[in-house]
């Protein structure tokens, strides 16, 4: 339709249309998001950097993401044979994950997990000391980070292990945690933190600029949810060739995977997530903490989960990993 048309508007809207409406709307808010960002890092994040002396290795950001630990790809048959099931759930299993490293890339926090069930049944079976695993664990109905949950794993599992870090390296006793908005986030952190661990700081990234900014989710999440798949495939093909009693894929997912063993595949993948991937994702916060450009290239990891998924016979291609993440 062009400008000068009096023909009614109708229902059958032009794909270049559509793509130059889009286009326009996005450089508006581009341009808009750009000058935000620049905004801030200037003068916030270089001003507190350079002014008050922050080096990388004190630098850190934390962020949440959803896992489901338990999904298949929608075309495998495990998956198919699930939702025959009557109130399939199983596979839409979902936890909620909380990671933080610092901008060098030498310090993994143990990341929180948020469980719908405080007690797995288990977790029960196998007296399970909650305060010696490899995460955070905490349980809420809805699987929600809450102010609550999110301010205890700062003061018991984030302060101290910085603070640790911190005097082993014989750095000054000063951090810095940069966070998005979520409601999770308390405003008053630092008021919190105050009679145990005043020499952490905290600074808030603008609306509007995390998907941009905030370095977890520069590749981050998205790779460890890749090695999570890779260990998940391998633990499977594991149980299959070695686990004995004629298991199989199916019998390995319906009746032996569990919360307790994704925990442990949790650990390994973010245990695997590179020193460079850690680096790179802040080259769009503060450049001069990557001095080199850095690129995640995970090209490897999806071959491998390919590979280990065409010998259990599942129907894995690159966009069913891509649908999993």
């Amino acid at each position: 339709m062009n400008s000068g048309s009096t023909a009614p508007f109708t229902k059958m809207v032009t794909l270049s249309t559509k793509v130059n409406c889009f286009l326009r709307l996005f450089g508006v808010h581009l341009a808009k998001l750009a000058r935000q960002v620049a905004s801030f890092s200037t003068r916030r994040i270089v001003h507190t950097r350079e002014d008050e002396g922050y080096c990388s290795q004190q630098g850190f950001n934390a962020d949440e993401t959803g896992l489901f630990w338990k999904r298949m790809s929608s075309r495998t048959f495990i998956t198919k044979e699930e939702e025959k099931l009557p109130g399939h759930k199983a596979m839409k299993d979902r936890l909620t994950l909380m990671f933080s490293s610092n901008a060098s890339g030498d310090l993994e926090i143990k990341p929180l997990l948020v469980y719908q069930s405080e007690n797995p049944r288990i977790f029960k079976k196998n007296n399970v000391i909650k305060s010696k695993l490899p995460v955070h664990w905490k349980s809420n109905q809805k699987v929600w980070v809450t102010q609550v949950i999110f301010n205890k794993w700062i003061l018991e599992t984030f302060a101290p292990a910085v603070k640790k870090f911190l005097l082993e390296k014989e750095l000054p006793l000063k951090a810095l945690l940069i966070l998005d908005n979520a409601p999770s986030h308390s405003k008053d952190l630092e008021e919190i933190l105050q009679d145990n661990y005043p020499f952490i700081k905290v600074q808030y990234l603008p609306p509007n600029t995390t998907f941009i900014l905030q370095p977890m989710d520069q590749q981050v999440i998205a790779n460890f949810k890749k090695l999570y798949t890779r260990a998940l495939f391998n633990k499977v093909f594991e149980e299959c060739e070695f686990g004995g009693d004629n298991m199989t894929a199916r019998k390995f997912w319906k009746e032996k995977f569990d919360v307790l063993m994704a925990i442990r595949l949790i650990q390994k993948a973010w245990e695997k997530v590179s020193q460079r991937t850690l680096i790179s994702a802040w080259k769009m916060l503060v450049t001069s903490w990557t001095q080199e450009e850095a690129v995640v290239d995970d090209t490897e990891v999806m071959k491998e989960i390919i590979t280990v998924a065409q010998r259990l016979e599942l129907e894995v291609e690159e966009e069913d990993v891509e649908e999993l993440i």
